[in-house]
C-alpha cells in the first residue's frame, strides 16, 4: 500500500488514479511515500522522511522550498496546462472589461433610484462608452500553454496578434494559430499592441517587465493585463501611469493593497483557476504524475527533476538520482555488469547540478548490490522497481 498525504483538499477525482486497493490518500496519513497539495505553504513545514514526491495541483510552485527538497532527493512536479482553459477565459474576460466601462457601468446601474430606471440609464450610458476589440491588436508576452491559447482564441475574436517568447519550442509553435506573429523584441511587442497581457513565469529576467520604461514605449491608452505573477509588473509605476493616462485600464488577477481604489485599474480576487473544472484537471494530472513515478520512476513536469520517462522492459527497474558528474552512468553499469546482469534499457538525463538514470534490467538485483548502490559517491538516491 502506497500513502499519500493532502495537504489541501484535493479533488475526489483523484480515486480514479489512485484506487484504494493500492493508494491510501488522506489529510492524516503516516510515513508519506509522496504529497499532494494546492497552496498549503512547505517552507516551514517539516517534510517527513519516506517522501520520495511532491506534486502541486497547479502550475506556481513558490509555496515550495525546491531547494531544500532537491537536496533531500524529493522530485517536485507540478501540472502546466491543466487549468490553462481557465485561465485563458478570464483573461479574454479581462480584456472586455478594459475594454468597455463594465464594471463601473454595473455599478451605477446598482446605484439607481426610482421608477425611471429606463429613462436613467438612457440618459446615462454615454458615460460608460468603450471601444471593440476586433481590429486591435494584441500582444502576448509569452507562449506557453495559457498564452497560446489566449493567443489563438484572441485570432477568432479578429484581433490581430503579436506574440513575444525566446524561449518557444517547435511543439509550442506548431500549436500556435499560423496567423500569430511571433515578435522576437518584446519592445517592438510593447510599441504595437493595444493590449499586452503576461504569461511568463517570474524570474530575474521578467520580474518588473511592466515598469515606467516599458510602458513610456506603449501606446497611449494602452490597457494591460497581468493574470500570471504579481512581481511582473512595478505596481508604482503602473499606478502612475493609469493616473496620468498613459494606460487606459490595468486588469490583474493579482490584487496588492496599492491597486485598490483606483479608477481604471480592475482587481479580480484571484480567480483563474477558480473552475471546478480546472481544479479536476490539475488534481487529475498531478495524481497521474506521481503515481507514475512512483511505480516506474518515470518524471514528466518536474520542476527540479530531468525529464526521463520509458515504458518497462526486463525484470526489474533501477532509478539513480546522482550528481551531474562525470562517470555517474559507468559506474551505474558497472555495478549490473559485476552480477552478470544485461542492462535491457538505460534512460538519461541531467538538469542543473543533477542527473537521473532509468536502468531496466533482465533480472532482479540483490540487496546488497543496491546497498552499494546508495553508498556511492556522487549516487543521491537509489530505488528499485520490481
Amino acid at each position: 500500500m502506497i500513502n499519500i498525504l493532502k495537504l489541501n483538499e484535493i479533488s475526489p477525482k483523484v480515486k480514479s488514479i489512485l484506487p484504494e486497493q493500492s493508494y491510501t490518500v488522506g489529510s492524516d496519513v503516516s510515513n508519506p511515500q509522496a504529497i499532494l497539495l494546492r497552496s498549503f505553504s512547505m517552507h516551514e513545514y517539516e517534510v517527513p522522511p519516506t517522501v520520495q514526491a511532491v506534486a502541486r495541483a497547479g502550475a506556481g510552485v513558490n509555496n515550495i522550498p525546491i531547494s531544500k527538497m532537491t537536496d533531500k532527493g524529493i522530485c517536485v512536479f507540478n501540472t502546466p496546462g491543466a487549468n490553462a482553459n481557465a485561465v485563458k477565459e478570464l483573461v479574454i474576460a479581462g480584456m472586455l472589461l478594459g475594454s468597455r466601462k463594465i464594471v463601473q457601468g454595473i455599478n451605477w446601474t446598482q446605484s439607481l433610484k426610482g421608477d425611471d430606471v429606463d429613462k436613467q440609464v438612457e440618459k446615462g450610458k454615454k458615460a460608460f462608452v468603450g471601444q471593440e476589440i476586433q481590429g486591435k491588436t494584441l500582444g502576448v508576452v509569452g507562449l506557453g500553454a495559457i498564452g497560446r491559447l489566449v493567443a489563438n482564441i484572441a485570432i477568432e475574436l479578429g484581433m490581430t496578434v503579436l506574440g513575444y517568447d525566446p524561449y518557444l519550442s517547435v511543439d509550442g509553435a506548431l500549436m500556435l494559430d499560423k496567423n500569430v506573429v511571433h515578435i522576437t523584441d518584446v519592445n517592438q511587442l510593447f510599441a504595437e499592441a493595444d493590449y499586452v497581457t503576461l504569461h511568463v513565469p517570474a524570474t530575474e529576467q521578467t520580474k518588473n517587465i511592466i515598469n515606467e520604461q516599458s510602458i513610456n514605449t506603449m501606446k497611449t491608452g494602452v490597457v494591460i493585463l497581468n493574470f500570471a505573477r504579481s512581481e511582473l509588473v512595478n505596481n508604482a509605476d503602473v499606478v502612475e501611469a493609469v493616473k496620468n493616462g498613459k494606460v487606459g485600464r490595468y486588469v490583474t488577477d493579482l490584487p496588492k493593497a496599492e491597486l485598490l481604489g483606483i479608477d481604471n485599474i480592475i482587481t479580480i480576487p484571484h480567480l483563474g483557476a477558480s473552475t471546478p473544472e480546472a481544479e479536476d484537471n490539475c488534481a487529475v494530472m498531478a495524481a497521474r504524475q506521481l503515481k507514475d513515478f512512483l511505480e516506474n520512476g518515470n518524471v514528466v513536469n518536474s520542476v527540479n527533476f530531468p525529464s526521463a520517462s520509458a515504458p518497462r522492459t526486463g525484470v526489474c527497474r533501477i532509478s539513480i538520482l546522482h550528481k551531474n558528474v562525470a562517470n555517474m552512468i559507468a559506474t551505474a553499469t558497472s555495478f549490473i555488469a559485476k552480477k552478470g546482469i544485461n542492462i535491457a534499457n538505460l534512460v538519461s538525463a541531467s538538469r542543473g547540478e543533477i542527473g537521473y538514470m532509468l536502468l531496466d534490467v533482465d533480472a532482479n538485483v540483490d540487496e546488497e548490490t543496491i546497498k552499494q548502490m546508495q553508498a556511492q559517491e556522487g549516487f543521491i538516491k537509489v530505488r528499485v522497481f520490481d
